[in-house]
């Protein structure tokens, strides 16, 4: 069982934890034990909704599993005091096919908001929704986690630029232009049709908007051509929430190369890096993908496809002698590398994806117990409790301030 960090009391009244200052004054913590638990650890993106939303269909009934100790999924309250993390931005994630049922995106998108205030109106004592960067620093110093909230797909805007106030007042902090496929606003990375060559002129009118409401333009999922021309236009930093690398895995859009490392950085903003395999690591991604290709195969050997009626039973037959693998929390310190190489210390953070990447995450990383890990990489590297700030925590706050200080002016 992995060490615990924070002494938590079970009472008639349920579950009550030390701050996480007094479990740094009455423990003699290795460095990056301490480190975790006395710097604010924001992620840029936990998954969390969806999760629980798929459970719900597939029970079939109301259900709500109030994420304060469980043994499912990679987050909840228990786990996030033991790793230290105090803000995971939860995803208000929206998939792709919703766009061909008008409405049906911002009707999605606004039942996930209502489930992240249920788990904070519920649950008061644990989880509080934030709005600003302060609300962040405040609930921490009450040993809550904070629960600001991003928009996984502007679809859910519809073609309605009002949505934008409408999700501002709501609590969605930045939007995620698009995700897997071309929308209203702009390209993806990963369709190739190229809609709008970049961003659509509907999808200008998007940037501007969200500027002046004070929402961050997140540039995760978007296309090359998509992303220089909202960091151009976009008239303060950008985020990509969960993105990583492309120099570690070459010729997937999905990640980000250099070049735009080196302009993410000039215009002031910040990547926080997907923990997912798959996203960090070429060798994994390969051999993962070579798998797929026979689990098809053999599939398609006895009759069946993905889809077909017992195919579960057959998928998990195959890979009972077909071992996924999987990176580690080195990769990842390399991710950050290269971005401090390329951009500087002050444009990375983490932004993990647990609850979105499946069986993908890397040794080390295996949930949100695990951010100490990372950091201690991090200080075997040589990196200063200093940095290790700024990529904790600090570079984002940096950014959601000056997009607030613009709305405001605004």
């Amino acid at each position: 069982m992995k060490n615990i960090l924070l002494v938590i009391l079970i009472s008639a009244t349920g579950w009550a934890c030390k701050s996480k200052k007094e479990a740094i004054n009455n423990s003699i913590l290795p460095m990056h034990e301490k480190l975790a638990q006395e710097f604010i650890i924001v992620d840029g993106h936990v998954d969390l909704p969806y999760r629980l939303r798929v459970m719900n269909f597939r029970l079939e009934k109301e259900f709500l599993e109030i994420p304060v100790q469980s043994e499912k999924g990679d987050f909840d309250f228990v786990r996030s005091r033991e790793g230290g993390l105090d803000a995971p931005f939860m995803s208000i994630y929206i998939q792709a096919s919703y766009q061909k049922d008008p409405g049906r995106s911002k009707a999605v998108a606004d039942s996930l908001i209502t489930m992240v205030e249920a788990i904070c109106n519920k649950n008061p004592e644990y989880f509080e929704i934030a709005y600003t960067p302060e609300d962040v620093r405040r609930i921490a110093k009450q040993n809550k986690v904070a629960l600001p909230m991003g928009m996984e797909n502007g679809s859910g805007l519809e073609d309605d630029l009002n949505n934008i106030k409408h999700f501002s007042k709501r609590g969605i902090n930045y939007i995620t232009l698009t995700h897997s496929k071309d929308n209203l606003i702009c390209d993806s990375s990963y369709d190739t049709t190229r809609t709008w060559n970049g961003i659509s002129p509907f999808g200008f009118e998007v940037i501007e908007e969200m500027n002046k409401e004070g929402i961050m333009v997140d540039i995760s999922h978007v296309s090359d051509s998509a992303f220089y021309q909202a960091i151009e236009y976009s008239k303060v930093p950008v985020i990509a929430s969960h993105s990583s690398c492309r120099k570690f895995t070459p010729g997937f859009e999905r990640n980000m190369n250099d070049d735009m490392l080196k302009v993410l950085g000039e215009k002031n903003g910040v990547i926080m890096i997907n923990f997912g395999s798959t996203f960090i690591d070429q060798k994994v991604k390969d051999e993962r993908g070579q798998l797929r290709i026979e689990m098809d195969n053999y599939l398609e050997s006895i009759g069946l496809n993905r889809e077909s009626p017992g195919a579960e039973e057959e998928m998990e037959k195959f890979m009972s002698k077909n071992k996924l693998t999987f990176s580690n929390v080195k990769v990842v310190a390399d991710h950050i590398d290269h971005v401090v190489k390329i951009a500087g210390i002050d444009h990375v953070g983490f932004g993990s994806d647990y609850d979105g990447v499946g069986d993908s995450l890397p040794t080390g990383l295996k949930d949100v117990s695990d951010y100490p890990n990372l950091i201690k990489e991090l200080l075997d590297r040589g990196y200063r409790p200093s940095d290790i700030q700024k990529i904790c925590s600090g570079n984002l706050f940096r950014v959601w301030t000056e997009v607030e200080a613009y709305a405001n002016m605004n």
